[in-house]
């Protein structure tokens, strides 16, 4: 006989503290124009002011757990901190996500969703025919099933509303556009403004 298992509910472990300065630390980042230094400033001064850290984890711990963990590197001859690949790729990889998870239906494309509609791929969900779906959507073996439900096998017949459709995943149609100025400002005085917006993406040049 079927019938319900019970067990304990564990709750899912939270972010660590080390998790949740990470993320702050990489918002931070794109407004000091990837200046490792002064988003630690901003952070200390954040921490005075809200007390994200506590007595078992400081700011001193967390810049050493970024460095443990290859987001940060040192220069012990000038005691300055500056970013590691890894903490270029995060900062894109975070860009991106927050880009594609807000996409919203519209015309096709090709980035994926979470939502049915016109695409490629085909998805193992189905559904009831309905007026304006293609002949090419009609999974035909399922509907067939449905139809001998319906029906019987003695006296079959296939009726529209027997007929299943297989859904697709839906695609939505965006553009991303990366410009840069180019200008002759950008060399003005001798100094090259070109090469640091080509490294870092989100920097604004004046």
């Amino acid at each position: 006989m079927e019938g319900f298992n019970f067990s304990k509910y564990e709750p899912q472990p939270g972010k660590t503290k080390f998790e949740q300065l990470l993320d702050l630390f990489m918002q931070l980042l794109p407004y000091t124009s990837g200046d490792a230094e002064e988003t630690l400033r901003w952070m200390m001064e954040l921490d005075k002011q809200f007390h994200l850290t506590d007595e078992n984890y400081g700011m001193g711990d967390f810049i050493q757990d970024l460095k443990d963990n290859g987001y940060l590197k040192e220069d012990p001859a000038m005691g300055t901190f500056a970013l590691t690949a890894k903490s270029e790729q995060t900062l894109r990889q975070k860009s991106l996500e927050e880009i594609f998870s807000k996409l919203k239906k519209s015309k096709n494309g090709d980035h994926p969703t979470k939502k049915p509609g016109l695409g490629d791929e085909i998805s193992p969900d189905t559904r009831s025919y309905q007026f304006g779906d293609k002949l090419e959507q009609i999974d035909f073996t399922q509907s067939i099933r449905t139809a001998q439900i319906n029906h019987g096998l003695d006296h079959f017949e296939l009726q529209e509303n027997d007929l299943q459709i297989r859904e697709t995943d839906y695609k939505a149609q965006t553009s991303t556009v990366l410009m840069i100025d180019i200008s002759h400002s950008m060399i003005l005085y001798g100094e090259d403004r070109i090469t640091p917006a080509k490294k870092w993406p989100w920097r604004l040049a004046n």
